[in-house]
């Protein structure tokens, strides 16, 4: 377990170092990436009232079904679409990328290509 300890201290230090320079307002939020093993989740968040606007994962009721058959990089890709969506609903078109500490690659690659299919500019 110490393997996945010392991961875990070396991602949280790295979203430290991303969070000092990142941060969400309301004209223009941040879409933060976390990733479990199973699922992924994705969330628009105004840093300074310390919201969150909206908020897309795997895990939402009306997505289970239409995932249920995808692997995890293609039901990214969708999650991404559908945060997209929701924020170009209320009316918010630019965001700033928040990738969590992760690798930019494979489920958080795929979310960001998402949601910029959907309509948001990173």
């Amino acid at each position: 377990m110490k393997k996945n300890r010392i991961k875990t201290e070396r991602r949280n230090k790295i979203r430290r170092r991303i969070r000092s320079t990142i941060t969400g307002t309301a004209e223009r939020p941040r879409l933060a990436v976390f990733k479990s093993s199973k699922h992924i989740y994705l969330q628009l968040i105004n840093d300074r009232e310390n919201v969150t606007i909206t908020s897309v994962s795997s895990t939402t009721a009306d997505l289970r079904s239409e995932l249920a058959d995808k692997s995890k990089v293609e039901a990214a890709h969708l999650i991404g679409q559908e945060i997209a969506k929701a924020a170009i609903d209320m009316g918010i078109k630019k965001v700033v990328f928040d990738r969590g500490g992760y690798k930019y690659h494979g489920v958080v690659k795929s979310a960001a290509d998402g949601a910029r299919e959907g309509g948001l500019d990173l």
